[in-house]
C-alpha cells in the first residue's frame, strides 16, 4: 500500500502506551505518529497531527473517554479503536462508545496488560486496519504475513446431513463485524415480539456479549441474550454467540437449538460468521434466512453460499449503509446473495420471507 495508516494512542498507562506502539509497529500498514496520556492533551495532537485513527481508552483523568468520544465525533469525526477493562462495566461502557460512533473495541485487562497484548497483537492491528477502512476504503488488509484461514470444517463434525426436514419453522442467521452492533441493534428493535428465531454471531471479545445482549434486550420487543449451550431457538427470541466461542445451529426432530464449542480462529474469528451459516445450511436448509451484515473481510461468505445451495433465501447490507463493505461484498462476488438491501429495508424483507411461508 502507498499510505500507512497513521494512529494516535490516547491511554493513562504508559505501560500500554508503550506496548501499543511497540505493537503497531510493528506492522508495515501502521505509523504511530503519537501518544498522549489524556483527552485534553489527544484534542491537541489531533489537531496539529490529524492522525487517521485513535485508540482510546474508556477511564481516564481529567475527562473520561465517553466524553471525549462525544465532543469528538461531533467535531471532528475520526475512527476510534475502544480499549476498554474485561468488566461488566467497562463492557456497558464500550458499548455505549460503539453507539457514539467508535467502530472497534481492543479487551485491556486491569493486570497483565502488556502479556495480554501482546498476544493480541494479530487482534489489534486488525482492529485498526477495521478502523481505517472504515473512512479509507482503498486500504489493503493483505499486506503482512498472518496465519492461513481455517474453515469451518475446523469446527463442524464430518459425517452426513441430518433426516430429511421435520419441521417448516423459519430460522434466520446473521453474521456482522465492524460496525455491527448498531446494525444489530437497529435490526432488532425493527423486528416484533412474534419474529423468527434469529441466531447472531457479531465478531466481539469475549465478555462484552453479554452486556451487548442485555443492552438489546431492553430495547427490543424480541427476547434477546447471550446464547448458552442447548439453547433453545424459537419464535420472539435472538441468540448472541458469547465472545470467543463457535456457536452452531443444530436440530434435534422439530427443535433447533444452539451448540456453543471451543475450537480455533475460523476464517481467523472466533466466534466464526462461517460456522454457524454453514451449520445452518446443514440443520436448517431451506427453512432458513441468512443476512450478512457490514464487516472487514469474507467471514461468512462461504457459510452463505452454502446457504443458498441448500435453499436458504440470503440478504447482504448494500453497501451505501455499511460502515465497511467487506463481508458482504465477498458474498456477492460468490454469488451467495439473493437481495442487497439498505439496512432499514433488511427487517421487512426478513418478515416477507419468514410470513409467506
Amino acid at each position: 500500500m502507498s499510505k500507512k495508516i497513521k494512529v494516535l494512542i490516547v491511554d493513562d498507562s504508559a505501560v500500554v502506551r508503550q506496548t501499543l506502539r511497540e505493537i503497531l509497529l510493528s506492522d508495515a500498514d501502521i505509523e504511530v505518529i503519537g501518544t498522549a496520556q489524556d483527552p485534553l492533551i489527544a484534542a491537541e495532537k489531533i489537531e496539529r497531527d490529524k492522525p487517521d485513527v485513535i485508540t482510546l481508552d474508556v477511564e481516564m483523568p481529567r475527562m473520561d473517554g465517553l466524553t471525549f468520544l462525544r465532543n469528538l465525533m461531533s467535531s471532528n469525526p475520526i475512527p476510534v479503536v475502544m480499549c476498554s477493562s474485561l468488566t461488566e462495566q467497562g463492557a456497558e461502557t464500550t458499548l455505549k462508545a460503539m453507539q457514539y460512533g467508535a467502530v472497534e473495541v481492543i479487551n485491556k485487562p486491569r493486570l497483565g496488560a502488556r502479556q495480554f497484548l501482546e498476544d493480541s497483537r494479530v487482534l489489534i492491528c486488525d482492529a485498526v486496519k477495521a478502523a481505517a477502512l472504515a473512512r479509507v476504503r482503498r486500504i489493503s488488509t493483505e499486506t503482512r504475513t498472518i496465519e492461513p484461514k481455517l474453515t469451518a470444517d475446523a469446527i463442524l463434525a464430518k459425517g452426513s446431513f441430518p433426516e430429511s426436514m421435520t419441521t417448516t419453522e423459519r430460522v434466520v442467521a446473521v453474521g456482522a463485524s465492524t460496525g455491527g452492533t448498531e446494525a444489530l441493534r437497529l435490526f432488532l428493535e425493527a423486528m416484533p415480539h412474534d419474529a423468527p428465531g434469529i441466531v447472531i454471531v457479531q465478531h466481539m471479545p469475549e465478555h462484552f456479549t453479554r452486556a451487548f445482549a442485555n443492552r438489546l434486550n431492553q430495547s427490543c420487543r424480541m427476547s434477546v441474550k447471550e446464547a448458552a449451550d442447548g439453547d433453545t431457538v424459537f419464535p420472539g427470541r435472538a441468540l448472541i454467540a458469547p465472545g470467543n466461542k463457535h456457536m452452531l445451529l443444530k436440530r434435534s426432530g422439530a427443535r433447533y437449538y444452539v451448540e456453543i464449542k471451543d475450537g480455533p480462529l475460523v476464517s481467523r474469528h472466533r466466534p466464526s460468521v462461517d460456522v454457524l451459516f454453514r451449520s445452518t445450511a446443514r440443520y436448517a436448509g431451506k427453512n432458513a434466512i441468512g443476512v450478512i451484515m457490514t464487516g472487514m473481510g469474507d467471514d461468512g461468505a462461504r457459510g452463505m453460499l452454502e446457504m443458498k445451495q441448500s435453499g436458504a433465501v440470503n440478504i447482504a447490507q448494500d453497501e451505501a449503509s455499511c460502515i465497511v463493505f467487506g463481508m458482504p461484498k465477498e458474498a456477492i462476488k460468490l454469488g451467495a446473495v439473493d437481495h442487497v438491501l439498505p439496512l432499514d429495508k433488511i427487517p421487512p424483507e426478513v418478515l416477507h420471507f419468514y410470513r409467506k411461508s
